[in-house]
């Protein structure tokens, strides 16, 4: 009984994470204007990059604790507590490292900022079996060249599952946030193909960047037992193009 409101919990949290997400997107995390709207695009955010990093890495900072705060509820074991703790700390530092010293525009520092949010959400979330994405042996925050860029997916279930490549959306299988145009083929992709051990190479078409422009993307995995989803995890991944 106890195993299944576990499971219960990591599903309602992954629920809740998406629907957050969305407004995420939405509306770029960001203050109101002075008519209750979202800034668009287009819109002046702040007075200048530097304040606009400032005003993001605090946001960084605070959101950290609702998600700390979601960890508290669990009550999880000892060693399960720390790690997804460790791992929420570890992003808010790479973040806004990454805003204040990568990040050159203010689309460049909503791309970073966002990464981070959902890498805290997945953080929280935890991993119940074994999942990697890789750029050039690295992950989370990686570097690559413009053009084709790999990316390496790995994961394997516990025993008795399997896995398979999921969907972010409905009819969105990844999640890509750029600052140029870029997109992950899917030409190579076996719909409902599931593995014992997931080891699949994916091509991020990056041809249209150049040094400077940021990636960030997400791959979902699915654990499968007996042909019916027993889970499902996320994986953000930026990529700093040089």
């Amino acid at each position: 009984m106890a195993e299944k409101l576990t499971v219960l919990n990591f599903k309602f949290l992954s629920y809740i994470y998406w629907v957050y997400l969305q407004l995420v997107l939405i509306q770029n995390v960001l203050p109101l204007d002075k008519d209750g709207l979202p800034y668009d695009e287009g819109s002046e955010k702040a007075s200048s990059v530097e304040d606009y990093k400032v005003t993001c890495m605090q946001f960084i900072e605070d959101i950290s604790n609702d998600y700390l705060a979601w960890v508290d509820f669990y009550k999880l074991p000892t060693e399960e507590d720390k790690k997804r703790r460790d791992r929420i700390h570890a992003t808010v530092e790479r973040t806004n490292e990454w805003i204040a010293k990568v990040a050159t525009t203010i689309k460049g520092v909503d791309i970073v900022m966002n990464d981070g949010i959902q890498k805290m959400a997945e953080s929280t979330a935890g991993y119940p079996f074994q999942i990697g994405v890789f750029v050039n042996n690295s992950s989370g925050y990686t570097l690559a060249k413009p053009g084709i860029i790999d990316i390496n997916v790995k994961a394997v279930g516990r025993e008795g599952c399997k896995v398979k490549l999921g969907w972010h959306q409905k009819e969105k299988r990844f999640l890509v946030s750029s600052t140029a145009n870029s997109f992950i083929a899917e030409s190579n992709i076996v719909e409902g193909q599931e593995f014992d051990l997931l080891d699949l190479h994916l091509k991020i078409n990056a041809q249209d960047c150049k040094p400077r422009d940021l990636i960030s993307f997400t791959v979902i995995v699915s654990e499968m037992r007996e042909g019916q989803e027993h889970e499902r995890r996320g994986v953000t991944t930026i990529i700093h193009v040089t």
